[in-house]
């Protein structure tokens, strides 16, 4: 459901568009299409525009709406002259109060009840999900093990993997040979990486799923999914107690995309049932589970509800709005066009062009016809502003990414001369 606020407007855009921020505020934020700005707009100026909260955060403009008229009407009050003023005295007498008086209770104010209609039904608010945060228990175990050398090469084949473990060694290789030493052989710690692969990858999943076990219920779909499939390794499925594991998390992931599908479904009903369209539109583009069809019955009535606000007695900016989220949703091959506005603007102009490919029977009505082989449109997104020349860089940028930066693969070292292949 939108809400009307006042925006300023903070910069223009090469494209034409602009940023605006809440006035007063640093939020609400977003970009506003340059259809919608008044031609004769600056920096700083404020517009009344009427917003609607998008999904997963951020607000998008529907419409500026015309800025009341202010302007005050005063009435002057004629003053007729009046008698000569006669200044009034009066001597109060004090009351004694009698000793058997009881005070006297005073009456209760009296209340005045008014009808109010009931307010709009609120929509289901679902909690943001969990993200994965696995530990590091079983790694541990497995590298405290180890012998110092299997632990430092281990160590570097698990940050940066097989390629990271030769790259070491050709690192430390051209520092020998710049010092006049003998090199270093990676043949022997490229097998020795393949011998303690497998219990690298069983104690990494363990980490997970074990994770992922303590927050089932709350944890995002995708970390779920990601954990279950990761349970088809070879290496993960010869454990009995990883077997029993991925049992417990797989059937956690398909009651919980069971719950999903139900919730999401009861969230675009009670969009539609509220008049919140867009909200439905979008919510209907966002399926918890890829391939999933569309109920029928539900998808009619979202079809019917978009097609009825496609007239012309709404604005071009509403239009705009309802075309970009059809555009992306599972019933736009159902949404028709009954009557267009006499007028069209530059802005719905340039929409229906660009999702012709997408919405050909809308695109029609307007007598656009898509090119052959035309690729389908994307959704878009809000475009950020660009840097200011001379901005100071933060010191993660100054830093850059040496070779002291985090995450660089640390030198193999310099093996034996009789060193085994398998310490």
């Amino acid at each position: 459901m939108s809400r009307r606020i006042d925006i300023e407007l903070t910069c223009e855009l090469e494209d034409g568009s602009w940023t605006w921020r809440q006035a007063g505020a640093r939020a609400p934020k977003g970009v506003l299409d340059a259809g919608l700005v008044p031609s004769d707009a600056t920096v700083g100026t404020v517009l009344r525009a009427d917003v609607e909260s998008q999904i997963g955060g951020g607000a998008l403009v529907t419409a500026i709406v015309a800025p009341r008229d202010r302007t005050r009407r005063v009435e002057l009050i004629e003053l007729s002259p009046r008698a000569a003023f006669e200044p009034v005295t009066q001597d109060r007498a004090r009351r004694e109060k009698p000793r058997d008086a009881r005070p006297r209770k005073s009456a209760a104010p009296k209340t005045k009840t008014r009808d109010f209609s009931p307010p709009p039904p609120e929509l289901p608010k679902r909690p943001a999900p969990k993200r994965l945060r696995a530990g590091d228990a079983h790694r541990t175990a497995v590298l405290e093990g180890l012998s110092p050398l299997q632990r430092t090469v281990a160590e570097t084949a698990v940050k940066g993997g097989m390629k990271a473990v030769r790259e070491a060694v050709a690192q430390q290789n051209a520092q020998l040979k710049a010092d006049g030493k003998p090199e270093v052989s990676a043949d022997n710690l490229v097998a020795l990486v393949q011998e303690l692969s497998p219990k690298l990858r069983v104690a990494e999943w363990l980490d997970r799923a074990e994770a992922a076990l303590r927050d089932v219920e709350v944890l995002d779909l995708r970390d779920l999914r990601s954990v279950v499939v990761a349970s088809d390794d070879p290496m993960v499925v010869r454990e009995e107690q990883t077997r029993e594991l991925a049992s417990r998390l797989r059937e956690a992931l398909r009651r919980r995309e069971r719950e999903s599908h139900d919730e999401w479904l009861g969230d675009i009903t009670a969009a539609i049932g509220v008049g919140r369209l867009i909200r439905a539109l979008k919510l209907s583009s966002e399926p918890p589970k890829a391939g999933q069809p569309f109920p029928k019955e539900l998808g009619d009535r979202l079809a019917a509800a978009a097609t009825a606000d496609l007239t012309a007695e709404n604005g071009q900016d509403r239009w705009v709005a309802i075309l970009e989220a059809v555009a992306f949703s599972p019933v736009k091959g159902a949404v028709r066009v009954t009557s267009v506005p006499g007028t069209v603007s530059e802005a719905l102009a340039k929409t229906v062009a660009r999702l012709a490919p997408a919405l050909p029977a809308v695109a029609a009505a307007f007598g656009v016809v898509p090119a052959a082989g035309a690729p389908q449109p994307r959704p878009l997104r809000p475009q950020r502003p660009a840097a200011r020349k001379g901005a100071a860089r933060s010191p993660r940028d100054a830093r850059g990414r040496g070779a002291g930066s985090r995450g660089a693969a640390p030198a193999a070292p310099e093996p034996a001369a009789d060193a085994p292949a398998s310490a």
